[in-house]
């Protein structure tokens, strides 16, 4: 009984010695980040080597915070436990009727993967297939079937009042040119000249453009652009304002077309380009069973989507992530309820998430609702670099060279020696990742930020741990 006794009071003092070093922060570092006026409830910190399971920092890592991008990590990881680095999205064609003497007498059929990184470049390799397959005039219907997405017909997310910037685009099945419609404005002396990238006939161009004289700057360098989208969804653009004759070409890039709209117009312009007739139009239903197969067009391989994803913080294409990652999980079509289930199971099934303490919400970060833990994100990172090492680790921002971290540690102690995702919104600013410490050693390092002074001192925080984690451990 006496033994059993003391067995409990040292488990007792273990555990509480444990739990007072989890919420302590080294003298060392606290010296650095002291003068940073933030109110300490409101930040994590979590440092930890990869050879260690033992935390050298961990001050409120159980705590759920608002992740912001940071949250891109558990869509790109768990789509790479799920799907491997060369998982590519396959987007086949089919053909209803016959083909005769180079006519196609019926409809052409779409069968849309979610493929996020589908283009016009791609539209003029689907198009020479289509006219290898024997085909030079097509009796029928481009007919799209984009229903392994059960998402909404809304272009944009309204997470906040720049509704037709790209980053608030929304996910769907047949995602094309990342929803964005480019307008390309080339001034000559008495107009500016007009054009799109594609030739898509949903959206309307009100060119209202004043050519001046003078240098290219201040209002003079840039059209107003005013978008107005009626109850159908069909945007017209309106340029105004003035513009220097001095300037170069502007492109305007904005979410203002339906994807499968902006696809298929792409497709039928490129086609008759290759001498390829359409007499129908566009349509959206389900390939019937009977259709039958012409050929596939597959998209880059994940490695590179979910390396864009990361570096660029790309909204929409993690969107697309968490609703592939549903679709196959379910084997069927996905919807925001299993595309988040998807993300959650494969990454508890590897014990990373903190139980109870994660919503994911809609994969990208663009969130007020998302919550994740310091020590969740902690456990990602470790199982990311254990299990895929140096491949994984490319995939993320790299100090002072690429993505979101190329300026932000062009002239550090860190530079080329972090790998890192970023994540900021109004009152959140985060980072997590690795960090090569001075003696070589690789650790994993989490700071998120929330407190309505993240804009201006949370990036400085979170350098400051970062460049003591470089330089001195």
């Amino acid at each position: 009984m006496i033994i059993n006794t003391l067995q409990k009071i040292l488990i007792l003092i273990l555990l509480y010695v444990s739990t007072a070093f989890a919420e302590t922060i080294p003298a060392e570092l606290e010296a650095e980040i002291s003068d940073i006026p933030l109110n300490p409830s409101h930040y994590s910190i979590y440092i930890q080597s990869v050879h260690s399971q033992t935390p050298m920092v961990s001050w409120q890592a159980h705590r759920k915070r608002t992740p912001a991008s940071v949250m891109k990590l558990l869509t790109t990881y768990s789509s790479l436990l799920k799907l491997g680095f060369d998982y590519r999205w396959e987007t086949k064609f089919y053909h209803s009727g016959k083909i005769r003497n180079g006519v196609l007498y019926g409809d052409l059929y779409v069968k849309a993967s979610g493929d996020p990184v589908l283009n016009t470049d791609d539209v003029y390799n689907i198009a020479s297939q289509i006219k290898s397959a024997g085909i030079s005039k097509i009796k029928g219907n481009i007919v799209i079937d984009r229903t392994l997405f059960q998402v909404s017909r809304k272009n944009n997310s309204g997470f906040d009042e720049n509704v037709y910037s790209p980053y608030n685009a929304m996910p769907d099945a047949i995602m094309f040119n990342k929803r964005q419609s480019t307008i390309c404005i080339t001034p000559h002396r008495r107009s500016a000249k007009i054009s799109k990238d594609v030739a898509d006939e949903s959206y309307k161009v009100i060119n209202k453009l004043r050519m001046v004289n003078g240098s290219c700057r201040g209002s003079r360098s840039w059209p107003r652009v005013n978008i107005k989208t009626n109850s159908a969804g069909r945007s017209t653009v309106f340029l105004t304002g003035k513009l220097s004759k001095h300037c170069g070409q502007r492109k305007v890039c904005k979410v203002i077309s339906m994807p499968h709209r902006a696809f298929y117009f792409a497709l039928k312009t490129i086609l008759k380009n290759k001498g390829v007739g359409l007499t129908g139009t566009l349509k959206l239903q389900k390939v019937p069973h009977k259709a039958k197969y012409l050929f596939s067009h597959y998209s880059d391989t994940l490695e590179s989507v979910i390396a864009t994803t990361a570096k660029k913080s790309d909204n929409l294409m993690a969107r697309q992530l968490m609703y592939s990652m549903g679709a196959v999980s379910f084997k069927g079509s996905s919807t925001l309820y299993k595309s988040r289930k998807a993300i959650e199971n494969i990454l508890n099934k590897h014990l990373i998430l903190e139980q109870g303490t994660t919503h994911i919400d809609n994969g990208s970060g663009l969130s007020r609702s998302a919550k994740l833990t310091a020590k969740s994100l902690a456990n990602l990172l470790d199982h990311g670099y254990k299990n895929y090492g140096q491949r994984w680790m490319d995939t993320l921002s790299i100090a002072g060279i690429d993505g979101t971290i190329k300026h932000r540690f062009a002239h550090s102690v860190v530079y080329g020696r972090a790998w890192m995702k970023t994540g900021t919104i109004r009152g959140v600013k985060n980072i997590a990742g690795y960090v090569q410490g001075a003696s070589g050693e690789l650790y994993v390092v989490v700071v998120l930020v929330n407190d309505k002074y993240s804009r201006k001192y949370g990036a400085k925080f979170a350098n400051r741990v970062i460049e003591w984690v470089a330089s001195s451990l």
